[in-house]
This record gives structure tokens, C-alpha cells and sequence, in this order.
């Protein structure tokens, strides 16, 4: 599957965050206006190749706080063996959580994908049983999946920036989550979709697709003026395309 390079250029907007003076957003234009799409299920061959159903579930997810722990811990509570395969395993003495060797929290992954994917032949649905979950609630599926799992393959970084005159901001990063981005590990996945053109496939581009998500990560004021500064970047005729969706 064809995969490309990424050391291409990319088109850049920053903009103060309307609802926080002391923030400011750096967003990538050229990712946010790509067509990708997650294509679980729908050709996704998994970023292993032991465990092609499973796409990016194979590791388990990392909580990023106590919150984001216990919101997933609530929807835990109203999952049935209907909905999740492995509802015996996760509400047995094991639980569903692990630690990793950093001492980290995360989702316990068995036989080589998270306690909480369901398999193809599973009655209750194929995939994640906390989004098959959202899905029957009528809710968006980040209300209720560990952070790392809504936000990937979108990419949130903070850094703090030094103006000249003494004064400081807090730079909020908006782009792609690469294979760099998993760490040393991430050149060692069997595929991976951010870049590949396999992905690319939607037919709107990404802020309109993952609107949620973003308003997650920005507000509605912020994804307002992204949105704005997206359509203009279209308008312009999209200098800088992402390779990965070019025609």
C-alpha cells in the first residue's frame, strides 16, 4: 500500500483562541484540509500485521488523566455482553485496566488487541464496543473512548513561547499524527494511515469530517475561525497539498 514521504511542505495558520487571549493556535492546514478517513473495516489492514482486524486497537489505550479514566469507567458500567465480547474477561478479577512498565494506566490488551475490541464474528458488532455503545446512545463516540482513541490521527502539543519583549503564550498545535509521533516504535508499524493514500479517501475534507473532534480539542469558537481559515485555504486554490490526497 502506497505510503508517502513526509518531509513535504505544509501550509501553516496561527490565530489567537477567541475564547483565551493567552492562547494562541497554530494549525496545519494542509492535514486538516486532506481527505483522510478512518478506514477500519473498510480496508485497514492494522498497524500490525498478527492483528489485521484490530486496526490501531492492538496496544490498549493510555488514559491521559483521572478524568479521561474515569468517563471511560462510567460507560464501562453500561456495557453488556451483548455489546462487548469480552465482558466476562473485563469484569472478572483482571479487570479491564493494565499498567504498563512505566507505571502507566491503560486499557488491558488480550490476544493482541484492546480488552474492548470486538471481533468480526462477534453478534454484538465488529470493532470498539465503547463506540458501538455511543453509537445505540444517540451520543458522539469521544464522550465515551479513551482520549488517545478519538483524537488519533489528529495531534494536540502544547508549548510555551517567549515574545521578545518578556511577554509569554501558550502555543496550542493542531496537526498530524504521524509514525513519529508513537516514538521510536512508530517506524516499526506494518502500516500505518495518516500517510498513506489508502486513507485518503473522504470525500469532504477532515475539518468538516472530524468537526467533533476538533471542536473537543479548540471550542466552538476556535473550530469557528479554523473552519474560516480552512475555506480560505481552499479558496486559494490549496497550495501545499497533502501528497497523500492528491489526485
Amino acid at each position: 500500500m502506497p505510503e508517502i514521504d513526509l518531509g513535504f511542505p505544509r501550509s501553516w495558520v496561527e490565530f489567537v483562541n477567541p475564547d483565551d487571549e493567552g492562547e494562541v493556535f497554530r494549525c496545519d492546514l494542509t492535514w486538516l484540509t486532506s481527505r483522510w478517513t478512518c478506514i477500519f473495516g473498510a480496508g485497514c489492514p492494522g498497524i500490525y500485521a498478527s492483528s489485521p482486524d484490530a486496526g490501531c486497537c492492538t496496544l490498549g489505550a493510555h488514559f491521559a488523566d483521572d478524568d479521561d479514566h474515569e468517563r471511560v469507567a462510567a460507560a464501562v458500567e453500561r456495557l453488556t455482553p451483548e455489546r462487548w465480547e469480552r465482558h466476562d474477561e473485563g469484569t472478572g478479577d483482571e479487570g479491564w485496566t493494565e499498567t504498563d512498565d512505566d507505571d502507566e494506566l491503560k486499557t488491558r490488551a488480550v490476544d493482541g488487541a484492546c480488552i474492548f475490541h470486538n471481533s468480526r464474528g462477534f453478534a454484538g458488532g465488529y470493532g470498539c464496543a465503547l463506540h458501538g455503545l455511543a453509537l445505540a446512545e444517540g451520543v458522539e463516540p469521544l464522550t465515551l473512548k479513551p482520549d488517545v482513541c478519538w483524537q488519533l490521527p489528529l495531534r494536540r502539543q502544547f508549548r510555551d513561547v517567549e515574545r521578545g519583549d518578556g511577554t509569554s503564550y501558550q502555543e496550542v498545535q493542531i496537526g498530524e499524527y504521524t509514525r513519529a509521533g508513537w516514538g521510536p516504535g512508530g517506524a516499526d508499524l506494518d502500516w500505518y494511515c495518516s500517510s498513506n493514500t489508502e486513507a485518503h479517501v473522504a470525500p469532504e475534507p477532515l475539518y468538516l469530517t472530524n468537526r467533533a473532534e476538533l471542536v473537543a480539542l479548540m471550542g466552538e469558537a476556535g473550530y469557528a475561525e479554523l473552519e474560516r481559515q480552512c475555506e480560505a485555504h481552499l479558496d486559494a486554490g490549496a497550495p501545499n497539498t497533502h501528497p497523500a490526497s492528491a489526485p
